[in-house]
């Protein structure tokens, strides 16, 4: 059970009373970024292998109505809504997320925002929006997954969600391309530092469309990429044998020029 309160700066915290009891062996997952289409594709699938997944996003009802769902599944699923430009908010989260099942085995960092415009029409505040929820947010996530997986020996998996515009900037998407671009960075970084200490740091650049959740209109579905079939992928990382990491995934329909 999920209830909701108002606390003193007017915001609402979660509180959680489940009928689950997760031992010490239990999987659990941070999901930043969750919304209709790959956020929510992603933590069915992480669900449906058992993980208690922490949904991490600014919609209330929609958060809500997922984790209710997902908790008649193999895993379980629990709502924290919260700003992800704001740090307080995040670690807020995080230890709403601990109290409930305990430290984070698995992150992914799923989040970004951006206005589509080029250098001469982006505004300061749009492009620092895009640096906030996009590398910084990122930063703060990790760093509170980090502390967990450490605390349990390692053997935790981080996944950044990269883009196209990850590895080529886009015209008139500045700031997205200079968000991407740095999460990127941070990822090979990362997966540097903290593979020593047994927690697997991955990249995957989705390098097309993605499926949206009310269909293609009048496009191909074969020109993009199934939200399913990407956190298939994302699954298989988090399950691959330390003898054989991957740090950069690229996926993208079959049609996809590149």
């Amino acid at each position: 059970m999920i209830r909701f309160a108002v606390d003193h700066t007017g915001k609402y915290r979660a509180s959680f009373d489940f009928p689950h009891v997760y031992g010490t062996m239990a999987r659990t997952a941070v999901i930043a970024g969750v919304g209709p289409g790959l956020g929510e594709s992603i933590a069915r699938r992480f669900a449906s292998e058992g993980l208690a997944v922490g949904l991490l996003g600014r919609s209330t009802d929609y958060l809500e109505s997922l984790a209710t769902e997902l908790q008649g599944t193999a895993g379980d699923a629990i709502a924290v809504p919260c700003d992800l430009a704001q740090p307080s908010d995040i670690e807020q989260a995080f230890t709403e997320f601990r109290k409930a099942v305990g430290p984070v085995d698995v992150l992914v960092n799923h989040a970004s925002s951006a206005s589509w415009k080029g250098i001469t029409d982006v505004s300061d505040r749009e492009f620092q929006r895009a640096l906030d929820v996009g590398p910084r947010a990122a930063l703060h996530y990790s760093q509170e997954a980090v502390a967990d997986m450490r605390s349990t020996d390692g053997d935790g998996t981080i996944i950044f969600t990269g883009a196209t515009t990850s590895v080529r900037g886009r015209e008139n998407a500045v700031g997205f391309s200079a968000a991407k671009f740095a999460c990127r960075g941070m990822a090979e970084s990362m997966a540097r530092e903290l593979g020593p200490d047994g927690i697997h740091v991955a990249h995957v650049v989705l390098d097309g469309q993605i499926l949206p959740p009310d269909g293609t209109g009048t496009h191909d579905e074969e020109e993009f990429l199934d939200p399913d079939a990407i956190a298939e992928s994302y699954w298989h990382l988090v399950e691959q044998d330390r003898s054989a990491w991957t740090l950069e995934l690229d996926l993208r329909p079959h049609v996809e020029e590149f």
